[in-house]
């Protein structure tokens, strides 16, 4: 694998989403790359790629660092992610289950903004 896709966002934006914001990010490449994986193998290795570099960054976020249960959670959710996408599927995944934990976060960040909405309304 080549240098990380997105080294630039660690500098910048990446940590300043919150950890459900991260993780629903990374959902939509996860999401990408199963859509992807038997039709464009070349596309979904792509998104594959963007997910790893993306779930990396989020678990160097200095946030977490102090946080073991929160590392050991992200660590195994990676390890999960790679197994069932480019390994030999040892936990047994599905697609399906993949999914459903990552579109928890992004469920969780759009209710998190709503919230926020509600409470700063514009004017």
């Amino acid at each position: 694998m080549s240098s990380p896709i997105h080294k630039d966002s660690a500098a910048g934006s990446w940590w300043e989403l919150s950890l459900y914001e991260q993780l629903g990010n990374i959902g939509s490449e996860v999401g990408r790359a199963l859509r992807w994986k038997t039709r464009n193998p070349k596309i979904s290795l792509g998104a594959f790629e963007r997910a790893l570099d993306l779930m990396d960054l989020t678990i160097s976020d200095p946030r977490y660092r102090f946080s073991v249960a929160r590392l050991r959670e992200l660590a195994r959710a990676r390890e999960v992610m790679v197994d069932f996408i480019a390994g030999s599927n040892e936990f047994q995944s599905t697609g399906n289950s993949l999914q459903r934990y990552f579109d928890a976060f992004a469920t969780a960040a759009a209710l998190a903004r709503d919230r926020a909405s509600l409470n700063n309304p514009p004017g």
